[in-house]
């Protein structure tokens, strides 16, 4: 609670009408109803409360609905992860690409659903337990894609951003409620490969 009390402050420095979406908070509204920051403070809580060092900080910026900016921050490995709309992704100050292969079995997906690979056995999986991780990572080619039921809006939208500035493609998350997403994502190459192979989930 107290990184995200200390990051509301902080945006509210710089633009004090905006509202928030945020894990711990929920839905605080101010005078700009359009314009919401939405927070997770710690993303990979388990992790980081058993001194693993896999966890991140993401903030994104929404405007009438649609993500325009995402900010992922690995404070372990020291990692910037950030997009803003129509001016590409970023890791620190190199621009970021996803992965570019086209072949399904060579690929590393990361999901945070568990018991995936009795249904997928198939599929080369990583359950790393920080979702925004995963995206960031696709988002610059580590993992190609991810997938994932009935997650939360801060803990992807981000994510979201920084992987389709980075060219990748994700699936529409507009009809879902902000604690119940399901979401798809991956390279270009695989992305409708992905889906066929998810038929089921």
């Amino acid at each position: 609670k107290r990184v995200e009390k200390t990051l509301i402050e902080e945006l509210s420095k710089s633009k004090k009408n905006y509202s928030f979406i945020t894990e711990e908070s929920g839905i605080i509204l101010n005078n700009n109803k359009d314009i919401f920051w939405i927070i997770d403070p710690i993303d990979g809580t388990t992790n980081f409360l058993h001194g693993i060092p896999h966890f991140a900080i993401s903030v994104a910026l929404q405007k009438k609905g649609e993500i325009i900016i995402g900010l992922i921050f690995d404070p372990i490995k020291n990692e910037m992860f950030y997009a803003e709309k129509n001016c590409g992704s970023f890791v620190n100050n190199s621009r970021s690409r996803v992965s570019n292969k086209n072949d399904i079995e060579e690929c590393l997906f990361a999901s945070n659903s568990g018991g995936l690979k009795s249904i997928y056995p198939k599929l080369n999986l990583r359950n790393t337990g920080c979702a925004a991780l995963d995206l960031a990572y696709v988002g610059c080619g580590r993992f190609d894609g991810y997938f994932h039921n009935k997650i939360n809006l801060w803990d992807i939208a981000a994510g979201k951003i920084i992987i389709e500035e980075a060219g990748g493609k994700v699936n529409n998350i507009d009809g879902f409620g902000i604690n119940k997403i399901d979401i798809r994502a991956a390279n270009p190459n695989i992305y409708e490969k992905m889906l066929k192979k998810l038929d089921n989930f």
